[in-house]
């Protein structure tokens, strides 16, 4: 067995029932035990975003960054590639109806998320290197039993793999080479050495980067993918027709009307959501922890906006530009980030391929400077005690030399890769969010009563 066919095994093992019954069952439970009242702080947490709202304490409070630079710290690596090549490759792989189980995803998601931001600002602490810091590890060494420890080694051994931005890279790199015949090592050079710089920076010098690069690359891919929807607007309800059709229909991109169809197009879905918005994976709380606020909650409730601007917003908006502009047969000669350039150069002309270019290097560079903000959170935790290790330009030149790496290595090992190092993380991450549910839950009664039910009256 070769090392592809090795990966694709693994997938298909990790990514097996009992990884989604813990992902779907757990959110559904969460959305059970929070009764979906927390869709009522929804609006509450644009106010907090948007710094017209403030705590009594926040400015006496722990963390290092603003809620908005929070927010953009985790979308910076969920709204990127997975929004223009993942929702390809879930409908190259599972067909139109596996869009319709990315929503399913994303709605349960945002409940998700709530719950495991929370939990991360409620159990922060300080790292090695004196910084407070929050996520899945920390909340479970300082709420969870000294039995269950062993799970925060677990997720940050899980997140070194999981965070890598091999994917992110390998489809710039790809784009790159295919439409303007630069060499898939010398983009994975270029992208190595500018990742150095900004984590040398730390949290901050991240956090301003990313702060510009989201708002600048959704404004820009957004507004290329509304012209496209409205070019072909005649289309677009037979577009959603097509993806709730396909969706139970069974007839997934392997071929074939079935119930085993069904199952393949429905755990497409899953795990394409999982990785365009990362609900319940663990990887947003590492960014959320780093909030200067008071309140858990209300950095629960911005963490909530992440799964609905990436995967309902932006990924609807790609899947609509490829299903409005393509026929099944043009989606079968090209995959992932190429699908989503043949319909952006369908509807522009080689203008297209530009704009998309332009977007896909915003795209892949904040992903990848946002994972690497998470992956350093892991490795610190892992090794920050360690000499030589703990260093920080020790973590920046492995995690360039992975960059390296994913620029010139096949797409479908980059896919497979991220999908294992995700199917791990969650596991260690949906167990302690699970368990302590009813902890956040109480938190957020108290919160509900003393502000959104105020400010709503």
């Amino acid at each position: 067995m070769n090392f592809s066919a090795f990966l694709a095994e693994a997938v298909e093992i990790v990514w097996g029932l009992p990884l989604i019954i813990l992902l779907l069952g757990g959110g559904i439970y969460l959305v059970a035990i929070s009764r979906l009242k927390t869709l009522a702080g929804f609006f509450h947490a644009f106010r907090l975003i948007s710094g017209k709202f403030h705590h009594k304490n926040d400015n006496e409070s722990k963390g290092q960054i603003s809620h908005f630079k929070a927010l953009t710290n985790a979308l910076s690596s969920t709204v990127g590639m997975g929004n223009v090549a993942g929702v390809a490759v879930a409908i190259s792989q599972g067909g139109p109806g596996a869009i319709f189980w990315m929503w399913v995803g994303a709605l349960i998601g945002m409940n998700t998320k709530f719950f495991e931001c929370t939990l991360a600002v409620m159990y922060r602490r300080n790292d090695h290197h004196g910084e407070i810091q929050g996520g899945p590890m920390y909340t479970i060494i300082e709420a969870l039993p000294k039995y269950l420890h062993f799970l925060a080694y677990f997720f940050a051994g899980a997140g070194l793999i999981g965070s890598l931005g091999v994917f992110n890279t390998n489809q710039m790199a790809t784009f790159m080479a295919s439409n303007y015949s630069i060499p898939t090592h010398i983009t994975g050079i270029l992208a190595a050495v500018l990742l150095v710089y900004i984590l040398m920076g730390g949290v901050k010098r991240i956090g301003e980067a990313t702060s510009k690069l989201v708002p600048a690359m959704c404004t820009l891919y957004i507004g290329c993918a509304l012209v496209i929807i409205i070019m072909n607007f005649g289309n677009v309800a037979d577009v959603f027709a097509l993806i709730f059709k396909e969706a139970f229909a069974g007839r997934a991109a392997v071929g074939g009307v079935s119930g085993l169809a069904v199952i393949h197009i429905f755990k497409t879905g899953i795990k394409r959501a999982t990785y365009s918005n990362e609900a319940g994976v663990g990887s947003a709380p590492m960014a959320h922890g780093n909030a200067k606020t008071s309140e858990p909650v209300a950095e629960g409730l911005v963490a909530m906006v992440g799964p609905f601007i990436d995967t309902i917003i932006v990924c609807t908006m790609t899947s609509i530009v490829i299903l409005s502009s393509l026929s099944p047969a043009e989606l079968q000669e090209s995959n992932g980030v190429l699908i989503t350039q043949i319909a952006f150069m369908k509807n522009f002309g080689m203008a297209g391929s530009h704009l998309l270019g332009i977007s896909i290097i915003l795209f892949a560079l904040s992903t990848v400077i946002g994972s690497a903000n998470y992956c350093e959170k892991c490795w610190d935790f892992l090794f920050g005690g360690v000499p030589i290790m703990g260093a920080r330009l020790t973590f920046a030149l492995f995690y360039a030399s992975t960059v390296l790496l994913g620029a010139v290595s096949a797409p479908t090992d980059m896919v497979n890769a991220m999908d294992i190092g995700f199917a791990l993380m969650a596991i260690p991450n949906m167990i302690a969010t699970i368990a302590l549910a009813p902890k956040v839950k109480h938190k957020f009664d108290e919160y509900y009563e003393k502000y959104i039910r105020k400010s709503a009256a």
